[in-house]
C-alpha cells in the first residue's frame, strides 16, 4: 500500500529491505551470521529506497502500528536502523492520521515516535487528494474489518 501511494505521488519506490535481499541469502543461511555486523546491517535494511522528482533518493521503512506506542522491543531495531540507515520510519496506523513520517532522531524526550503526518512531510510531497484516497483504504481494509469504525 505504501509503495503504490508513493509511487501515486510521483515517486520511484524501489524495494530494498531485507525480504527482498532474503531470496539471495538462503543459499548462504548457515554461513551467514546475523550477529555479525554486516548481518544486523542487513537485517536492519529499509524497505524502499523512494526517488522524488528531482531526484532526491531517501530510504524508508514502513511500520504497522495498531497503536502509536513505542515498545521496549522496538528499542535495538531503531537503534539499528539509525546506526546503519538514517531512513525515513512511515507508521500506518489505526487512528488519524492514519500515515505518519518520523525521521531520526525518530523518539522525542519523553521516548514517544517523534512524528509528523504524511502529507506534511516535505521530502516525499505526497498529495493530500491521493492520500484521502489511502486513508479510505485504511478505514475500508483495517478499520471496518477489525469493526473499528
Amino acid at each position: 500500500m505504501v509503495e503504490e501511494l508513493l509511487k501515486e505521488c510521483g515517486n520511484k519506490v524501489y524495494r530494498f529491505g531485507y525480504e527482498a535481499v532474503l531470496q539471495n541469502l538462503t543459499q548462504l543461511e548457515k554461513a551467514f551470521d546475523r550477529d555479525s555486523e554486516v548481518g544486523q546491517r542487513i537485517k536492519s535494511i529499509p524497505d524502499f529506497i523512494v526517488i522524488d522528482g528531482k531526484g532526491n533518493p531517501f530510504l524508508v521503512e514502513v511500520k504497522f502500528r495498531t497503536d502509536f506506542i513505542v515498545y521496549s522491543k522496538d528499542l535495538p531495531r531503531i537503534e539499528l536502523v539509525e546506526k546503519f540507515w538514517k531512513p525515513k520510519i512511515l507508521f500506518i496506523t489505526l487512528k488519524k492520521p492514519y500515515f505518519r513520517v518520523s525521521d531520526s532522531p525518530y523518539l522525542d524526550k519523553k521516548g514517544g515516535w517523534d512524528y509528523i503526518s504524511l502529507e506534511e512531510d516535505k521530502d516525499l510531497k505526497v498529495n493530500r487528494d491521493i492520500l484521502e484516497q489511502f486513508n479510505k483504504v485504511v478505514e475500508n481494509y483495517y478499520l471496518k474489518r477489525n469493526n473499528q469504525i
